[in-house]
């Protein structure tokens, strides 16, 4: 049997950026045809379109004149570079809790390896589920996978179901799955090439992946050898992320109504601290420190952090601390709470020692992993400690300082 995380190649393409990051903070445009980019009455091009408009024959790099006329519906917005690269960014983020080994080929599109981070899911394409549940929940973006043993493999299946795609090619099946496709699907065979391949009766990347290196040295020149090989599923190149080892792991979420209950806080600080703890644990590491970063609803934003008394991958360590920093950031100023984000540093590879009158880590550590793996199957918020249920179950159990803030309530 082959082993399925032998190379795990993970191409990532979020779909039509620009105009679903315009659709994200906008909803009422949902189910239109936007495009970004020019204007009509400009000479400007169109840097994306959504689906609705591209129904119309709207694609990128058309003039905005032209979108016009084909789709004179459409709403056409400008584009935003500095929200986009921080869209951009957190989605990076997310790859990385799965592979240190993430490279970003432009704002919207990824590789990552999986051949050494996935193995505590239960099969390249379940972790690939995992990775769109989990940029649909923090972004509200759909992405589109492909998974397979190389980059190029990888980056033609995730082109194949768009939008929201998912496609696996296993280990083995890398000729099969590309011998149908045209030619002109493969990356690096452009519309002269493809002309040329089509003069000479080659359609299909399997006609292609048949012929010797002597024949298609008129048309690719050096390149022939390199283009037979990926005719037939055959590339070793390695993903390159660039810069250094990430240095943090954490994450924060922006709250559509702000929060005035500690146990909203707490029950947010949770969910948050059980993520940055199952990234841990998926990438092997341990922290030594943890950081809360506060947002009150008028933007004041406000931090603390603390070290562990020894590095950590548990959640509830993570989070025991990051309530202890949010009530004495609270103490200082009592107002409602626009965002929450909590942070782990101090990063290095996992090590478990055995302290004598404390509990197992090991056992602790395997509960936490049996907890993920029901958390991948089956959602977040499956599992949650008793004192973070909903209001109405709690009743007398309610957290002592549980009290509405005062909106009008400043420093003090």
């Amino acid at each position: 049997m082959v082993d399925q995380w032998q190379r795990v190649i993970v191409h990532a393409d979020l779909d039509a950026f620009f105009a679903s990051a315009e659709i994200l903070r906008r909803p009422e445009l949902r189910g239109l045809p936007v495009i970004v980019g020019g204007q009509p009455g400009g000479r400007g091009v169109v840097a994306a379109a959504s689906y609705e408009a591209r129904a119309y024959g709207v694609h990128s790099a058309m003039s905005a004149a032209q979108a016009h006329r084909l789709c004179p519906q459409a709403i056409f917005l400008p584009g935003d570079g500095d929200y986009y690269r921080e869209l951009s960014q957190r989605f990076r983020r997310i790859l990385e809790s799965y592979s240190p080994l993430v490279e970003m080929v432009s704002i919207d599109e990824a590789y990552l390896d999986l051949s050494h981070a996935g193995r505590s899911f239960a099969s390249p394409g379940v972790a690939a589920e995992a990775i769109k549940r989990y940029v649909r929940d923090e972004l509200g973006l759909v992405v589109s996978l492909g998974v397979a043993t190389s980059r190029m493999v990888a980056k033609i299946a995730s082109d194949l179901d768009k939008p929201d795609g998912l496609r696996v090619v296993e280990a083995g099946e890398e000729a099969r799955f590309l011998a149908p496709l045209p030619v002109e699907r493969m990356p690096g065979i452009g519309p002269k090439a493809t002309a040329k391949l089509h003069q000479n009766g080659i359609e299909t990347l399997g006609a292609l992946a048949r012929l010797s290196p002597v024949l298609l040295e008129p048309i690719f020149g050096k390149r022939a050898v390199e283009v037979l090989q990926r005719a037939r599923g055959i590339d070793d190149r390695p993903v390159e992320p660039e810069g250094g080892p990430r240095r943090s792991v954490g994450h924060e979420r922006t709250f559509s109504h702000d929060l005035s209950h500690l146990v909203e806080i707490e029950r947010s600080l949770y969910q948050l601290a059980e993520q940055t703890g199952r990234d841990l644990r998926r990438r092997g590491l341990r922290a030594g420190s943890v950081a809360l970063k506060l947002r009150y609803s008028d933007f004041e934003t406000v931090g603390k952090q603390r070290r562990f008394a020894r590095p950590t991958d548990s959640h509830r360590e993570i989070v025991s601390i990051a309530i202890e920093l949010a009530h004495e950031l609270l103490a200082q100023r009592r107002a409602p709470i626009r965002l929450l984000g909590v942070r782990v540093t101090t990063l290095s590879d996992l090590a478990i020692q055995l302290p004598l009158f404390e509990v197992d880590p090991l056992r602790q550590r395997r509960l936490n992993l049996a907890l993920d793996q029901l958390v991948e199957r089956h959602g977040r918020g499956i599992i949650q400690p008793g004192w973070l249920q909903p209001r109405e179950t709690q009743r007398e159990v309610m957290h002592p300082f549980l009290q509405p803030f005062d909106a009008g309530q400043g420093h003090g």
